[in-house]
């Protein structure tokens, strides 16, 4: 089952990182003000990080290229992220309540991904074909 399960736990995981990444180039201007109202600074120089941490970081995921690395981007880029955009602990409810969720799912995506950082991406992967 491997061959099936590590693709396509691969897919899914890195789906939110893309989709996110290409979401950011389309509607810049929306992504760049949502930073600024978070107190981001040098927003247009984080904001091309994210892109590429994410576009990377999730192809590198899917396809099982580089898997490991992929995985470390996209565990760097998640961890200020999730403290940032996520601060639960400075809301009131229903805010908060939403935040929370929002910080748990990204504390159960840092899972998946340290688990693909220590371990690989599994088989079938480039990574996997490179090693025969």
């Amino acid at each position: 089952m491997d061959w099936f399960a590590a693709p396509l736990g691969r897919l899914l995981l890195s789906l939110i990182f893309l989709m996110s990444g290409i979401m950011k180039i389309g509607d810049w201007s929306v992504t760049a003000g949502y930073m600024s109202a978070k107190g981001m600074p040098v927003v247009p120089f984080f904001l091309i990080m994210a892109i590429i941490f994410e576009l990377l970081g999730g192809l590198s995921v899917l396809l099982g290229y580089k898997a490991k690395f992929g995985a470390w981007l996209l565990i760097i880029f998640l961890i200020p992220t999730t403290l940032i955009f996520h601060n639960f602990w400075g809301l009131e409810d229903p805010d908060r309540q939403v935040q929370v969720i929002m910080f748990m799912k990204n504390l159960a995506i840092l899972g998946g991904l340290f688990i693909i950082a220590a371990l690989g991406a599994g088989k079938p992967s480039f990574d996997e074909k490179g090693k025969s």
